[in-house]
């Protein structure tokens, strides 16, 4: 623990604060693009982008395909822009090209986008087809070239400073070491994550990321350290996303949402055990009937003598049988208009259950029962679904004690904005892992004469996939700063979204390369295919984050400028 505390303990990357509020926050996420590339194409189409979601009325529901595309076009373009940034800054050639040909893939995606209902946008066809790009990055022998460059020197490495670098090796050789050759058999017989992977993660302090060090943490008492978190997650989901991966991810909210709205004796009571990964942690926000609509939460809160009783059930509650302590998201004002307003956070303690079923029953006659949920991927924690039959929750569990009251959403939504942060790491580390797998086997196997890996469509196939590797690895980087000087809540938003999607077309390529091999259980790709299927859902369905997160600033956002 102490080797990973000095290098975690305050020495990552800062940043000074930005000057003038809110405001010049939202003026950088419209003109992020425009300020770093003049002239150019990806300047062009950021422009047609905001003056398109301009052109809209801001109807969340009848507009929703206008949204979803032009909130996949803003995040491509964030995302090239990234990757664009770090390329400038490096001499690496073989990033540069990557970077060119990103650009230009997104430059297409976007034309498409926009081109397929330009009326819908008050964009002339002309004008979106005029923002070309003349750079022959996608002609097939440039293509083919750059894919044996991948081939000879492997990924390009996110630059680091000297105490990154020690994090990111020290849980990479934890990750190869370790879980790997654990994470098979945990996802085949659909295992709960055992002790030799949870308890070496406590010793390293790997739950205490997020909490301070005052508390028994590794976050720096002055500032936050999104960076590291994602460097640590990264990893971990490189050597499996259900097995270790995750695990992050549910204190990193919990601690949030308590730092965020925790009394200071609530704060002392519960971050140093989060901090020491005892209890673990689950968060129960998710009901059956309202999916990514956290302000629609129905399970009561009802008021009684020293405390409250909860009633009503909770769906995808990952990890809630091993957990000892749950972050329950309920409604305790039915009446409070807007209905977001009457939701408040309690921390549910419970006794430790490690199998698929969990019941718990209180002195007074107060019930929790559950049963996992099973799942076709993103096995090792157990998802759960709960039911709270008057169960009793003391009054020093609501967050913010009566202060807290009705706060909840925002309370959440604090912790939700690292954890979407954290699912785009998961993601890089997850098509990372598929990546070196795919492009090692294909290396290997010959078909025709030929090892797969030399065929000019398996080298394009390489270089789409380690473009969508290093592009979402920089804009996740970007984020992560952006968060340490208390700024990126929309472009946390756009990472998680970007990476997301790319996960799964980076996962189903490397499948594919496998062939007949790649579909059987045996394989580590059917894993990660499998795994990558869920990035785009939890977190933030991906419909909702473009639509009611992205979509709707975008228009308010365009209209200002």
């Amino acid at each position: 623990m102490a080797l990973i505390s000095v290098a975690l303990g305050g020495r990552f990357i800062s940043h000074r604060p930005m000057r003038g509020g809110i405001s010049n926050i939202r003026k950088a996420f419209i003109i992020a693009a425009m300020n770093t590339l003049e002239n150019d194409e990806l300047t062009q189409l950021q422009q047609l982008v905001t003056r398109g979601a301009a052109h809209l009325g801001g109807d969340l529901n009848e507009e929703q395909i206008e949204l979803y595309d032009l909130t996949f076009c803003q995040a491509n373009l964030h995302a090239a822009t990234a990757l664009r940034r770090l390329a400038a800054a490096s001499s690496s050639g073989l990033l540069k090209d990557l970077s060119a040909y990103y650009s230009a893939e997104v430059g297409a995606e976007v034309r498409y986008r926009l081109g397929i209902r330009p009326q819908a946008y008050g964009l002339g066809a002309a004008e979106i087809y005029n923002a070309t790009n003349h750079s022959d990055s996608l002609l097939p022998r440039n293509i083919t070239e750059l894919g044996r460059a991948l081939l000879a020197q492997g990924l390009p490495e996110q630059p680091l400073n000297d105490s990154q670098r020690m994090i990111c090796d020290t849980f990479r050789k934890f990750a190869d070491d370790v879980v790997k050759p654990l994470a098979e058999d945990i996802h085949r017989q659909d295992k709960l994550i055992p002790d030799e992977i949870l308890q070496p993660l406590r010793e390293m302090g790997c739950f205490g990321l997020s909490v301070p060090e005052r508390f028994g943490g590794l976050k720096p008492d002055d500032r936050e350290d999104s960076v590291g978190m994602v460097i640590v997650t990264e990893e971990l989901s490189r050597g499996s996303l259900g097995a270790a991966g995750s695990l992050i991810t549910r204190p990193e909210i919990m601690a949030r949402a308590i730092m965020e709205g925790g009394t200071d004796a609530q704060q002392a009571r519960w971050l140093p055990d989060i901090a020491a990964g005892d209890p673990l942690c689950a968060i129960s926000v998710t009901e059956p009937n309202t999916g990514s609509d956290v302000a629609s939460v129905a399970l009561k809160a009802t008021k009684t003598e020293g405390g409250w009783l909860l009633n009503g059930g909770k769906t995808w509650c990952t990890f809630a049988g091993k957990a000892g302590a749950i972050l329950v998201l309920a409604r305790t004002e039915p009446d409070a208009k807007p209905p977001h307003k009457g939701l408040s956070l309690f921390v549910v303690e419970k006794p430790v259950h490690d199998g698929h079923e969990i019941e718990y029953i209180q002195e007074g006659g107060g019930k929790m029962s559950g049963r996992a949920i099973a799942t076709l991927g993103y096995r090792g924690m157990h998802s759960f679904e709960m039911f709270y039959d008057d169960f009793f929750v003391p009054d020093d569990c609501l967050i913010g004690e009566e202060g807290g009251r009705g706060k909840g959403f925002y309370f959440t939504m604090r912790g939700f904005m690292g954890g979407r942060l954290q699912t785009a790491a998961r993601a890089c580390g997850l098509m990372r892992a598929a990546f070196e797998d795919s492009v090692s086997y294909a290396s290997d196997r010959k078909v025709f004469g030929q090892a797969v890996a030399q065929y000019p469509l398996s080298l394009a196939k390489i270089v789409k996939m380690a473009a969508n590797i290093v592009a979402c690895r920089a804009f996740t980087h970007e984020v992560a700063a952006l968060m340490d000087r208390g700024e990126g809540a929309m472009e946390a938003s756009l990472v998680k979204l970007i990476s997301c999607r790319a996960a799964e077309w980076v996962t189903r390529e490397a499948l594919q390369m496998y062939g007949g091999m790649g579909y059987a259980e045996e394989s580590p790709v059917s894993r990660y295919f499998a795994d990558a299927r869920v990035l785009s859902i939890f977190e933030g369905a991906e419909e909702t984050l473009a639509i009611r997160v992205v979509g709707k600033a975008l228009v308010e956002q365009g209209r200002v400028a």
